[in-house]
């Protein structure tokens, strides 16, 4: 595994292009406000569209959010990576909320994913490796060479690999324990 370069890239404040639990994805120290916008810039997206955070621990998800019961359930139960959208986030840069104040964030379970971020000791934006509007790459070949180009360093694991989930669950969970789902 090639941790090193990539966690060495993300402490100086550069961005990654990495396979996911899901699909390849851009990330970048997700406490990094220049970084952040380093990857907006990278995807043309606008900055009203939020991105979400991978996380490798319950305990670090709860130092960025308070956990309402039905996320833990949620979370537990979920066969597929799933992504939640917590109500008010803390210790996270105003770059990564949307809107209404909330932010997404997965307890992510592969194996390189969690030594990254573990390794890191922060957690990290993930944005699939596309351009904004286009469709997400479900294997190392489809990014584009722009993307490629773009980013400082791509981790050389799992580039062989195609994902069998084309995205995780979104669902919005409030602290008084609604729920809707955002992307199945």
């Amino acid at each position: 595994m090639d941790l090193t370069q990539a966690i060495e890239t993300l402490q100086s404040g550069g961005t990654i292009l990495y396979p996911t639990d899901t699909i390849w994805g851009i990330g970048c120290d997700a406490t990094n406000p220049e970084a952040i916008k380093k990857i907006f810039d990278i995807k043309k997206r606008e900055p009203n569209k939020s991105f979400i955070i991978l996380v490798e621990s319950e305990k670090r998800l709860q130092d960025l959010v308070d956990v309402p019961e039905m996320a833990w359930q949620i979370i537990d139960l979920s066969e597929k990576p799933v992504t939640i959208v917590y109500e008010n986030p803390k210790n996270l840069p105003k770059e990564l909320l949307a809107e209404d104040g909330s932010v997404g964030i997965r307890i992510v379970k592969n194996d390189y994913c969690k030594k990254l971020i573990s390794k890191l000791n922060k957690p990290l934006v993930s944005t699939s490796a596309n351009l904004s509007g286009q469709k997400s790459p479900m294997k190392f070949s489809d990014i584009s060479e722009e993307i490629k180009n773009s980013v400082d360093y791509i981790v050389e694991d799992n580039q062989d690999k195609v994902s069998e989930f084309s995205g995780s669950s979104v669902i919005k969970v409030w602290n008084n324990n609604q729920i809707k789902i955002l992307r199945e």
